[in-house]
């Protein structure tokens, strides 16, 4: 029996990271998904060479691309062309995805056809294997419209749930414009227009084990540059507070 709905899992590789997809093609499999649903696991290398496609597996689930290297929000727009999913999901190339988290992104969007998009709790995975939580999460269930936003906006810039656990009903990552161009926060960017034109869901439950690691990208001192980060914080802003002037609230045009 052919499965009648599609979570397309879409994560954006450079030759780095590579050799972890791994890890993450075994979380994917490990995955247990309601009735009706099955998985596409889409890969976009930001580049075009020879060292990423060798550690993707041979899987007919799994939809290989390259494409001029832009960084990751380019890469994620370039995949997002080959995801059919009626549900699009993030995963770093770096990152796994414990047991059930699909399963609960499915869950909370098939019960709330006014929700357009879900979080999850993050654990850090150190390079020792062991495991590390943060603190604040907020409390599990609705994330009104415009919550995380305004969290964001008066905590230093730093959202209340972590936009690397984002899944998404595809047709309002398209009407928001996707990831942002920018060279890095492109995911937070895209965390708080989601939030400025529609409610949003919190799984208490951890969802994604996000690998701390010397290469990651988030580790280069450019990222925490206060100039170009003043410039990040403040074209992000500009673009969640103009959704949100707009009065728009999103409404799906039919349930997943």
């Amino acid at each position: 029996m052919t499965s009648s709905k599609t979570i397309s899992i879409l994560t954006a590789v450079h030759a780095p990271a590579a050799h972890h997809l791994h890890e993450a093609y075994k979380s994917l499999l490990a995955q247990e998904l309601p009735e009706g649903w099955d998985w596409q696991w889409v890969v976009q290398e930001d580049g075009e060479t020879e060292d990423v496609h060798p550690h993707v597996p041979d899987d007919a689930r799994v939809s290989f691309g390259q494409g001029r290297a832009g960084r990751a929000a380019m890469a994620r727009m370039l995949g997002l062309a080959r995801a059919r999913g009626e549900v699009i999901k993030v995963l770093d190339a770096d990152d796994q995805l414990p047991l059930g988290a699909l399963a609960r992104d499915i869950a909370a969007l098939e019960g709330r056809a006014d929700i357009g998009w879900v979080t999850s709790r993050v654990l850090d995975l150190l390079p020792d294997g062991s495991t590390a939580g943060f603190e604040g999460d907020p409390p599990a269930g609705e994330l009104a419209r415009g919550s995380v936003l305004d969290y964001w906006r008066t905590h230093d810039f730093r959202a209340s749930v972590h936009p690397a656990t984002l899944a998404v009903r595809r047709e309002l990552l398209l009407a928001v414009g996707g990831w942002m161009a920018l060279p890095a926060s492109e995911d937070t960017g895209l965390l708080l227009a989601l939030s400025a034109v529609s409610a949003g869901w919190f799984n208490a439950e951890t969802g994604l084990l996000y690998r701390k690691w010397p290469g990651q990208v988030t580790s280069d001192a450019t990222h925490t540059d206060p100039t170009e980060r003043e410039a990040r914080m403040a074209v992000i802003a500009e673009r969640a507070a103009a959704l949100a002037a707009t009065g728009w609230t999103y409404s799906p045009a039919a349930g997943v």
